[in-house]
């Protein structure tokens, strides 16, 4: 299998461990990946995560989160943006995610932020993925 997407990758391995009643999953680490995360832990989507040094790229560690009749707190992940299909918005375009209760995470030109803080910074910039 070929890597030609680590980011549609995290996801799937994200929604899949969801459904699976996971505790934590393991995947390779990258500076996207990290930022990705950091977002999803920031917005209450995933317990914790954190990066364990090895002898290549590092993995990154992500804690999943349930609520209290053990539902993944994450009911859907979809990737927008692919290398094939880059999707991009401007600052006013950002896309809002279920009227609000989910979110859009883009990569921007101030770093990986979700949908409000990028309306916030007013910068626009490649839509990775929605989140609810």
């Amino acid at each position: 299998m070929s890597m030609t997407d680590p980011m549609a990758d995290l996801l799937t391995r994200i929604r899949n461990a969801g459904m699976a009643g996971h505790a934590k999953l393991d995947i390779p680490s990258s500076n996207l990946k990290v930022a990705v995360t950091d977002v999803l832990k920031e917005l209450g989507y995933i317990k914790n995560y954190k990066v364990i040094a090895d002898s290549k790229q590092g993995i990154l560690r992500i804690h999943l989160k349930y609520d209290e009749n053990q539902e993944p707190v994450i009911h859907e992940i979809q990737r927008i943006s692919t290398p094939g299909r880059r999707v991009y918005v401007r600052k006013g375009e950002v896309p809002t995610v279920k009227n609000g209760h989910g979110c859009c995470i883009l990569s921007t030109s101030k770093g990986v932020l979700d949908d409000v803080a990028a309306r916030q910074a007013q910068v626009g910039g490649e839509v990775i993925c929605t989140v609810w």
